[in-house]
């Protein structure tokens, strides 16, 4: 069996409303998740009403308005959009699952690694399958346990016959259960799968992201890895799989509905893009106080921070090209050796970690499967861990000894940009972070690279007054079969960031290179309109590199290639050699990704929508990857 992906979306709901429509409005807002089918069920008087439909959540809509939606009148329900592992994306393999008696109903998000097994055993005892999926297991052991048909001892109690459930299961999961019988409550689990609890007026909702129950309530609970949630119109109680109360962190969501929506754009992400300015300066905020750089959470001093003699970053995606800029950032200021490593690679390989070796995990969700297991096998061999994340409580901080929060704000398209950018300044105040701890910056030159830091909100929003230019490539380049990538230094990652996002989107070939290497091979690849995008170095910060990249650009113009340079504003030397050349604001050289990187993400934006493809949810791609 090849395990693959699943990330979901998933609202569960009890109170004074109507389940059907809280559940739909929770679900829009979570269809980043997953789009490859929906489904509902809701608690309609002494029977569940359960309906789902492959393919995007209007399918599901226009499925209820066709049977009836007086059929789903009830104020306990939940909802699911999914993506599909096991199984095609089917009606049949649709959540919610129902056991047989239909009674039951499940929606689930992970893998259930041990299903196998236990679908053998459900069989053996003649329970039959409706479905090709994972979930449906949850849903029939739920259903033996609660009608005492095995031997949990469980029979009646819901929450216990869960827990029961619970400990049988391997994997990562987040369950939400409803049962017939119990049309006043919602019980839901969680292992290594993201689940938070709304708290409303008469009204308690559980789901995989704030976004789906902002517009009724901010205020939240965090719940923890193996950890079992009732809710009720009159609130929740939390314990573990073992029945023991166990301990939660509320918190209040600081961004509002609209954050979640469009606000007039076609689409999340241009409104994401334009959001890069506020992202960035709320990441900064409050992490330099009385001369020092702060993290949000710190369970280690600055005696251990000193001690480090080694950094990893570890992260996936996006997230691992921020890193990339990173090591350029920490090894200059704090002369410390950095590795970045994929995480998926990251304990397969088994590096060299001790006491002494600080892991960066940087994740946007915080919960991504192959970036927690590394700091998990990173804390086995007793290195330290500081992650930089988007999500308040997410599991990678939980488990991390310091954190820092990027303070993004919702990132609805799936394909990142707010959110690397904020990644990028956080990443740079861990350096800085561990720069003062060991002395190799005297207080004044840590609080000047800060202050430097402060100004790039204002040179972002400088790039996006002035990307209609870009806008206008993008729609000529939409035609093209292929387009490259290079930069030097910090710009190396920029081209590989630059390349991802084309891909993401447009599902074009683009590669991304350290122009330094483009004789060793690349320049094969080099043809007669081929688009080329170069990001140059500073030509005041990094002299060398700038001439060598400007040869660079001479040799691939040469062959026909059609080169397109992003460069610093009044940077003349490049001119003869851009057939389109993109002005961004001077910076200092270790910030310019953070300006270089705008103009690749507009690129890649107008391209995907030139050639008809929705921007917010690419093709077989979703937000979050919460299983390996």
């Amino acid at each position: 069996m090849v395990t693959l992906l699943r990330v979901c979306g998933i609202v569960g709901y009890v109170g004074h409303r109507q389940a059907l429509d809280v559940v739909l409005d929770g679900l829009r807002r979570l269809e980043y998740r997953g789009y490859d089918s929906a489904g509902v069920a809701v608690n309609a008087g002494d029977a569940l009403a359960v309906e789902r439909k492959a393919g995007r959540l209007a399918n599901l809509e226009a499925r209820l308005d066709e049977v009836g939606r007086e059929g789903f009148a009830g104020t306990t329900g939940m909802g699911h959009t999914r993506w599909a592992t096991h199984g095609p994306p089917v009606d049949r393999n649709s959540h919610p699952h129902s056991d047989m008696t239909g009674r039951v109903a499940v929606v689930h998000n992970g893998i259930i690694e041990n299903f196998v097994a236990l679908r053998g055993e459900l069989e053996a005892v003649g329970v039959e399958f409706a479905s090709d999926t994972d979930t449906e297991t949850a849903a029939h052991l739920v259903s033996r346990a609660y009608s005492g048909l095995d031997d949990s001892g469980t029979k009646g109690d819901l929450p216990a016959s869960v827990r029961a459930v619970c400990r049988r299961l391997e994997g990562a999961f987040t369950l939400v259960v409803t049962h017939a019988d119990e049309p006043d409550q919602v019980v839901a689990a969680r292992r290594s799968s993201p689940l938070v609890v709304g708290l409303g007026e008469g009204e308690t909702f559980v789901a995989s992201d704030v976004a789906a129950f902002i517009e009724h309530t901010r205020d939240a609970v965090e719940l923890g890895q193996d950890q079992v949630v009732v809710i009720t119109r009159d609130g929740y109680d939390v314990t573990d799989f073992h029945g023991e109360p166990a301990p939660v962190k509320p918190f209040q969501v600081t961004w509002d509905l609209s954050a979640a929506e469009k606000g007039g754009h076609e689409y999340f992400m241009l409104k994401e893009i334009e959001e890069q300015p506020e992202a960035l300066a709320n990441t900064l905020r409050g992490h330099f106080t009385e001369g020092r750089i702060v993290l949000d959470e710190q369970r280690m001093s600055d005696q251990d921070l000193r001690d480090v003699d080694k950094v990893f970053v570890v992260a996936c995606g996006s997230a691992y090209h921020s890193g990339l800029v990173a090591k350029y950032a920490i090894e200059h200021w704090t002369r410390l050796p950095v590795e970045v490593e994929l995480a998926s690679e990251f304990r397969y390989r088994d590096p060299v970690l001790d006491r002494d070796t600080l892991v960066v995990a940087v994740s946007q969700s915080g919960e991504t499967a192959d970036t927690l297991e590394a700091v998990r096998h990173a804390r086995e061999q007793k290195a330290r861990v500081l992650a930089v994340c988007n999500t308040n409580g997410a599991q990678i901080p939980r488990e991390s000894d310091a954190v820092l929060y990027t303070h993004a704000g919702p990132e609805i398209g799936v394909a990142s940009t707010k959110a690397f950018l904020a990644q990028i300044a956080a990443n740079y105040l861990v350096g800085l972070a561990l720069a003062q701890a060991r002395g190799t910056k005297y207080p004044d030159e840590v609080a000047r690279e800060f202050h430097e830091l402060e100004a790039m909100p204002q040179a972002v929003q400088q790039v996006l007054g002035t990307i209609d230019q870009v806008r206008d490539l993008g729609r000529r380049l939409s035609d093209s079969r292929a387009v490259l990538f290079l930069g030097r230094h910090v710009g190396f990652p920029v081209a590989l960031e630059g390349a991802l996002k084309l891909k993401e989107l447009a599902y074009m070939h683009a590669e991304g290179f350290a122009a330094g290497e483009l004789k060793h091979g690349p320049i094969a690849l080099i043809e007669e309109g081929l688009p080329v995008v170069v990001i140059m170095p500073s030509p005041k910060g990094r002299a060398v590199l700038h001439s060598k990249l400007v040869s660079n650009i001479s040799e691939i113009q040469a062959r026909g290639a059609r080169t397109i340079v992003i460069a610093e504003e009044g940077d003349e030397t490049v001119r003869p050699f851009a057939d389109e050349l993109i002005e961004v604001p001077a910076v200092p050289t270790l910030l310019q990704p953070l300006v270089s990187t705008v103009p690749l993400q507009v690129l890649a934006a107008e391209i995907a929508r030139s050639r008809g493809y929705d921007v917010d949810k690419p093709r077989n791609l979703a937000k979050s990857v919460t299983v390996e």
